[in-house]
């Protein structure tokens, strides 16, 4: 029989430890035993906590912005999918919470912005929040490390050539390789996206194919026969002083 006050111990003293460690080594951690697996599989235990309040900006957690993530540990995987202060125009810079990008009001310039993580395997889902005017171009989809983050003019630059995949949110067009794919989605007098509206998107590695979702409504897939290559969650603009923010979900729940 396990003595209780034994047990409380062993459990407190693997909290301080795990505390010190960084992610990766907690992910090898818990692959050492049953007990150390299930210990760290508790998403809002004291641990997740701690490395949640370290490593997340304050801003983050005081807002709703990670309604969608409930966990400590979903928020901490979040945070390291966001948007990549390093991989944007020049134009664009990543707000202090992390998660939402600014374009900065330049004329006749047209600025992106990748996410830190591509996909090349498996199914993953985030949500794209529009937090400003859209203008006359507002793009969201996926690219590969090829594709163009800043260009000239007012135009559609996420799918204007071979290395990415959007939805313009204006005019309800898919957009890729530099041609319009086609309307979306396939509705009758489909509503066009609203300021502040979370939009899901839904990208499947293995099925190859790219999806959305909005107000929890599947609007069905928008790509198919997507490339054996790492992609990235993608957005382009035009608006001065717009913002978008970007929260990664996980694998999407089916149904």
């Amino acid at each position: 029989m396990v003595d209780p006050v034994a047990a409380l111990c062993n459990y407190n003293v693997l909290e301080v430890i795990f505390s010190y460690l960084e992610l990766d080594d907690l992910s090898h951690c818990s692959q050492v035993c049953k007990s150390w697996y299930h210990f760290l599989n508790d998403e809002n235990s004291d641990v997740w906590r701690w490395h949640c309040l370290n490593k997340l900006p304050k801003e983050s957690l005081k807002s709703d912005l990670l309604s969608s993530v409930p966990t400590y540990k979903t928020k901490l995987r979040a945070y390291f999918h966001a948007w990549s202060p390093n991989d944007c125009s020049r134009n664009v810079y990543i707000k202090p919470n992390g998660f939402t990008l600014h374009r900065n009001p330049v004329a006749q310039s047209t600025d992106a912005a990748r996410g830190k993580i591509g996909f090349r395997h498996g199914r993953h889902t985030w949500e794209v929040i529009w937090e400003g005017p859209l203008g006359t171009v507002a793009v969201i989809g996926i690219s590969t490390k090829e594709a163009a983050l800043q260009c000239h003019g007012y135009v559609a630059l996420l799918g204007s050539d071979d290395q990415s995949w959007g939805w313009n949110l204006v005019e309800n067009h898919l957009l890729h390789n530099g041609d319009m794919q086609g309307s979306y989605p396939l509705l009758n007098n489909a509503p066009k996206y609203q300021v502040g509206e979370r939009i899901r998107v839904i990208l499947d590695c293995e099925d190859n194919t790219l999806s959305f979702e909005k107000n929890y409504e599947f609007l069905g897939v928008a790509f198919r026969g997507l490339p054996d290559k790492k992609l990235y969650p993608t957005v382009s603009a035009v608006y001065g002083n717009t913002e978008v923010s970007m929260v990664y979900l996980g694998t999407p729940l089916d149904g």
